[in-house]
This record gives structure tokens, C-alpha cells and sequence, in this order.
């Protein structure tokens, strides 16, 4: 019975076409790209952004169209993406440069995003371009976690991300687990119900791996479909946490093997009823453990 009440609690949603670990690194360092790019997980995003002083921005955005337009992705490589400025800041300006140099990323995150318009502009920009870049927004403020029912519809848009450090400042709250479940569950809510993915903030505590499994599997509760490192050691824990154990596995196929012999009908499992939401949390439970397979590769050692 606990079992199939664990599958039940599983999110219907895959990984996503990303799968669930994110590595970011400054923009400023390119000594870091390649290292970055090897270092095992699904996406690799370069900060334009928060790590980059007001004085290196252009620098920065130099290094990182050169990188973009010098990488030779391989089919079993990291997706791209770069996290632009602010759109009112220097976005416009980073969307600019990609356009000029025609050297667009697998994806841009958008950050600081609190209106469906700032989404909208760089959605432009990159269809003007006629890029297959895909644009994620970034919610790290009790503003945008407001306005997520319409961020979350802007055409285009192809996930979100939480930023915990940033809302916890303009919130005026700690950055602990009990103050973030709201707005989590909150960018959960409206993605799924948008049909898009959610990915979690990172887990800034580098030398703290228990910390860091328990935040990870807390994100995977609750339904986001993978977590941002930055460190590259933290990317298998992350990883671990996303996947669904052997237990729930082996839960998840008596389930599927029951419902397929009940024809369509109620029937049960391991001495529980099983219907139509259980079957579907059983189907996502595969779905998780097939893209796992497909997203592990072996990492080397981080230093």
C-alpha cells in the first residue's frame, strides 16, 4: 500500500528534453567552457548575468559567442544555453550580439522575468532571427511568481526556472526549505498546467551533499523536472535524485501489469486499487527511469 501511494505522488511529467541537471558557470571564465561542457550534465549554461560585473559584460558576452560559435556539439553532448541580462538591463543587447554574430545557443534563460512581455521580447528577437534557440524565464521574485499565469502562456516559452537566492532578498525571507515551498509549488502548478517544464534553483552549499540529496528530492516531489548545479560535483547527486529508485520501478510495472489485465476496468495491486491516476504516475515513473538511461554518461572527477 506505502508503495503505490509513493508512485502515486510521482509527477505525471519526464525530465523533458533537457533531463534534470543543469550545470551553470560564469560567463567571465572561458578557461571553464570546456571543462563545463565535459564535466556530465544534460544542459550547460553560461551566466552572463549575476556573475559578471557591470565592467565585464562585454568581455564576457565576447567570450561566450566565440565558445558558441567555435563548439561542435556531439548527438550525446550538453545542450548550450546562456543566461542573458535582465531584458531591462543589457538582454536586448546580449540578443543583439547573437544576432550580429549569428551565433544563437540551444537555449536562452531570461532572468528576473516578473511580466509575459520581457518573455516576449526575446521570444522576437529570436524568431526574427529565425533561430531554433528555445527561451526559458527565469521567476526569482514574489512578482513574478504573481504574474506566472501569464508568463507561463506567452507563446514561445519553453520552460521555467526558479531563482531561490533572489527571491529570498526580495521577499525578505530565509532561503530554507519551509520558505520556498511556497513559491516552488506555486512555478510548478502554473508550468504543468501550461504543459511545460520547471527546473529548481541550485543548492549553494558546495561541501553539503546530504543538504544538497534532500533539496534535490524535495524538488523532485514536488514536480520540477530537474535542478541546477554549480559546482560539477553536486550533478550526480541531482541526478540520483531525479531517478526513480528500484523499488518504485518495480511498483510502477506491477501497477502497468495489473491495469493491463484489467482491460481498461479498476482493479489492484500489492493489495491497493489501482485506476486511472495511479496508472498514469506509474507510466511517469517508467518515463523517468528511461530518460535517466538515456541521460547518464559517466562524469569524470571534479577537482
Amino acid at each position: 500500500m506505502q508503495t503505490l501511494l509513493a508512485v502515486s505522488s510521482v509527477p505525471p511529467a519526464s525530465t523533458g528534453p533537457c533531463g534534470p541537471t543543469w550545470l551553470v558557470t560564469p560567463g567571465i571564465v572561458p578557461t571553464r567552457f570546456d571543462a563545463a561542457v565535459a564535466a556530465g550534465a544534460e544542459v550547460v549554461l553560461l551566466d552572463l548575468e549575476d556573475s559578471v560585473p557591470a565592467g565585464a559584460k562585454a568581455g564576457a558576452r565576447a567570450a561566450v559567442l566565440a565558445f558558441s560559435g567555435t563548439r561542435e556539439r556531439e548527438p550525446a553532448g550538453p545542450l548550450l544555453g546562456v543566461r542573458i541580462n535582465s531584458v531591462d538591463s543589457q538582454g536586448l543587447v546580449d540578443l543583439a550580439a547573437m544576432a550580429e554574430k549569428g551565433q544563437w545557443p540551444d537555449l536562452v534563460v531570461v532572468p528576473k522575468v516578473e511580466s509575459a512581455s520581457d518573455i516576449a521580447a526575446v521570444v522576437r528577437s529570436v524568431r526574427i532571427a529565425a533561430a531554433a534557440t528555445k527561451v526559458w524565464a527565469l521567476i526569482e521574485s514574489p512578482r513574478g511568481v504573481v504574474a506566472l499565469p501569464g508568463i507561463v502562456n506567452t507563446p514561445g516559452l519553453a520552460g521555467v526556472l526558479f531563482g531561490a537566492a533572489d527571491y529570498a532578498a526580495a521577499a525578505g525571507c530565509q532561503m530554507t526549505s519551509r520558505a520556498m515551498w511556497y513559491p516552488r509549488s506555486q512555478l510548478v502548478t502554473a508550468a504543468a498546467a501550461a504543459g511545460i517544464p520547471a527546473v529548481d534553483s541550485p543548492y549553494f552549499s558546495l561541501d553539503d551533499q546530504d543538504g544538497l540529496r534532500l533539496d534535490a528530492q524535495e524538488a523532485s516531489e514536488l514536480g520540477f523536472t530537474g535542478k541546477v548545479a554549480v559546482h560539477p560535483r553536486q550533478l550526480a547527486v541531482i541526478r540520483q535524485a531525479f531517478a526513480p529508485s528500484q523499488q518504485e520501478l518495480a511498483t510502477a510495472h506491477a501497477v502497468l501489469a495489473a491495469a493491463a489485465g484489467a482491460a481498461g476496468g479498476i482493479t489492484t495491486a500489492g493489495g491497493a486499487m489501482v485506476g486511472p491516476p495511479l496508472i498514469e504516475a506509474a507510466r511517469a515513473v517508467v518515463r523517468r527511469a528511461s530518460d535517466s538511461r538515456a541521460t547518464t554518461s559517466p562524469a569524470p572527477k571534479a577537482s
